[in-house]
């Protein structure tokens, strides 16, 4: 069924153009409302009931998805053309930007994987006695607390809930599977007459629980704290923050639904091969801890991940993909954005790409809209749950696409790492200032940097279009963006690149060759020769790590021509005749150089009948084997067969 976007000016404070927003971008719309929040409310009712219907509103999201409740039927869909496009201080048409937005609300986007987490409501609260156990009263009529007093409080005679001592030791887990180790553990002993008594301290004390409420003071039990779910944290100083936390832990008891926001598929890691390190771009960046070695490739608990993705922005095989949602539907919307707005503008200046998350970003711009100047008409607002997972190859793709330029609008809790290393990355590709960050401190100051902003250079070539992997693309955007080039140096650590061979080094052993994760080096097998394909290299640096001569090394750097998709040969040696019957073994130099070595000089080669075997193909070794003197495969004649007879007549004879 074909969506229909419900239109509404908000009391006529923009203008909109039914029939030009619906030729532009394709999509069916309704009349313009002029006030479908409310007095209009009956006709969004009737439209949410018809299904398939996007609201052109953001702002009262919730009272639309409240109203399809209430009729039961499938909420609607939304798009903000008010915040994003209508409320701007730009002379200029937003028609353009309106259509490019509404196209891309229309792309069907696919639902996240979710798992099931079960929290019981077991919660353990840790601090010192007088800040925890008031809180530990008023919890414990909603969760089963225990309080883990980190001082020397006495025992607390309320029996609603558990107070122990001792010193958290370690930490693992997430909500609903959180396990602790306990050191100097005291438990109280309910027993007696008289105040309470506790047991003597031991250590090593391990429980598991649901919640952990850290009002300690000290320091975190986790690596980045705000994005372990379950585990809330307050400074105990702060009354307003150890309400809001102690609120918030009461709330965590029930069946929750946990994204799981990236795949791995462990066949195309290159974490390492045979015990030899090789890639580790994703442990280095991941802030939670959520990814840890499993052997060659590298493994993610899907618990403690936070969703960042800044491991599939890095991951140079693939092997980590972001799927919330997959990437194929961010190139499809970057695609759409970019070729509707530029044939609704008849060609003009192309647009810019403004990339936000759906929190601080978001906010910024519906500031900036209502008391500020809001966006320019060029300025096209795209939305991200995660700011580190757009990579360089997103931003070469949208540059690609059409856009002139690309800015990552950052918000306070964005992991900088892996963007600016990827812009960086972008930037020696794309070699054009065309590619920034913004990071203002209120909405005036982001309207006025991109008011300020100089307009877009135009694309060098035709648009792509935006299809396979992210290396693929990335790889067909710097062709399209850099036309006429071969080649790109880029910086250390791109995840393209070349191998270099030393030749005068190079024994050919091949050990390279059969560890290489991605395929990108090869063997003949009719002659001794290394080769290699530059597309499929990750640069991952197990080859040098690997080679015993210390031969390889590595270029970064992105081939453009079709010489990278082919296989070329980085070395080759004549390979050696067997003296015996002529076939073609291993490689003529280091076979000479073996038998120099050994002739006559260690005392397997000593005579010249063992050291000719060195020369000689394995069917050629073996059967020389067999047929000299001292054979180490003979074993002599072999013996009679013993028979019943025998026996029988050793019976007789005694």
């Amino acid at each position: 069924m074909t969506k229909t976007v419900i239109l509404c000016d908000c009391l006529s404070s923009q203008k909109l153009d039914r029939a030009a927003l619906q030729d532009a971008s394709g999509v069916s719309c309704s009349r313009v409302h002029n006030f479908l929040c409310g007095d209009q409310i009956g006709e969004a009712g009737k439209a949410i009931a018809g299904g398939d219907v996007i609201i052109a509103c953001q702002q009262e999201r919730q009272r639309f998805e409240e109203l399809a409740d209430d009729l039961g039927a499938e909420a609607p869909g939304f798009v903000d053309l008010r915040d994003r496009a209508g409320w701007s201080d730009d002379a200029r048409a937003p028609m353009p930007k309106m259509a490019a937005l509404l196209a891309e609300a229309a792309i069907e986007v696919p639902g996240v994987k979710t798992m099931d987490v079960l929290s019981e409501g077991t919660c353990l609260i840790i601090g010192e006695g007088d800040t925890i156990l008031p809180v530990a009263r008023e919890l414990c009529e909603m969760l089963a607390v225990t309080a883990l007093v980190t001082d020397a409080a006495e025992p607390d005679e309320d029996r609603r809930f558990d107070m122990i001592r001792g010193r958290l030791k370690r930490a693992t887990g997430a909500l609903g599977q959180f396990q602790v180790e306990i050191d100097a553990f005291q438990q109280v002993i309910p027993g007696g007459r008289g105040p309470l008594t506790m047991t003597p301290p031991r250590d090593g004390a391990l429980s598991d629980c649901d919640i952990i409420l850290d009002l300690s003071g000290g320091q975190p039990l986790f690596a980045a704290p705000g994005k372990r779910e379950g585990y809330l944290r307050a400074d105990p100083k702060s009354a307003p923050a150890v309400a809001h936390a102690t609120l918030a832990a009461s709330q965590l008891i029930g069946t929750f639904e946990k994204p799981l926001y990236v795949t791995l598929e462990p066949t195309l890691c290159a974490h390492s091969r045979a015990g030899q390190p090789a890639c580790s771009r994703c442990l280095n960046l991941c802030p939670t801890g959520a990814i840890s070695p499993d052997g060659d490739h590298v493994t993610i608990d899907p618990m403690i991940c936070a969703g960042c993705g800044s491991c599939a922005a890095v991951c140079p095989s693939g092997a980590i993909a972001y799927d919330a949602p997959p990437v194929d539907t961010v190139f499809r919307r970057l695609s759409t954005l970019a070729g509707t707005y530029r044939s609704g503008s008849g060609g003009e200046a192309p647009p810019r790409l403004l990339v936000h998350d759906d929190g601080h970003g978001a906010e910024m711009i519906r500031l900036a809209a209502r008391h500020g100047r809001g966006l320019p008409a060029d300025v096209i607002p795209f939305e991200t749950t995660t700011l580190a997972g757009f990579g360089h190859a997103e931003m070469l793709a949208a540059l690609a696409c059409g856009f002139g330029s690309v800015d990552i609008l950052f918000s306070p809790g964005t992991e900088r790492d892996a963007p600016m290393g990827e812009l960086a990355l972008a930037r020696a590709i794309v070699d054009d200032d065309v590619l920034g960050y913004l990071d203002p401190d209120d909405p005036d100051h982001l309207s006025a940097a991109l008011f300020d902003q100089a307009p877009a250079p135009a694309a060098p070539g035709d648009p792509i279009l935006p299809m396979g992997s992210r290396r693929q693309v990335a790889r067909l955007a710097a062709r399209a963006l850099r036309p006429g080039e071969t080649m790109l140096a880029l910086p250390e650590g791109a995840p393209y690149g070349a191998v270099l061979v030393d030749t005068e080094a190079c024994s050919l052993c091949l050990s390279c060759v059969s560890l290489c994760p991605s395929g990108a080096l090869g063997d003949n097998a009719d002659m001794p020769q290394l080769r290699f394909q530059e597309d499929a290299c990750l640069q991952c640096g197990l080859c040098a790590n690997i080679c015993p001569e210390d031969a390889i090394t590595l270029a970064p750097r992105l081939t453009l021509d079709d010489s990278a998709l082919s296989q070329r040969v980085l070395h080759e040696e004549e390979p050696f005749a067997c003296v015996e019957c002529g076939k073609l073994f291993g490689v003529k130099s280091t076979v000479e150089k073996i038998t120099e070595k050994l002739a006559g000089k260690h005392s397997m080669f000593a005579s010249s009948q063992a050291a000719r075997m060195i020369q000689m193909c394995d069917d050629c070794r073996v059967n020389a084997q067999m047929h000299m003197q001292n054979n180490p495969f003979g074993m002599g004649d072999q013996p009679r067969t013993i028979t019943a007879d025998d026996y029988l007549s050793k019976r007789r004879d005694h």
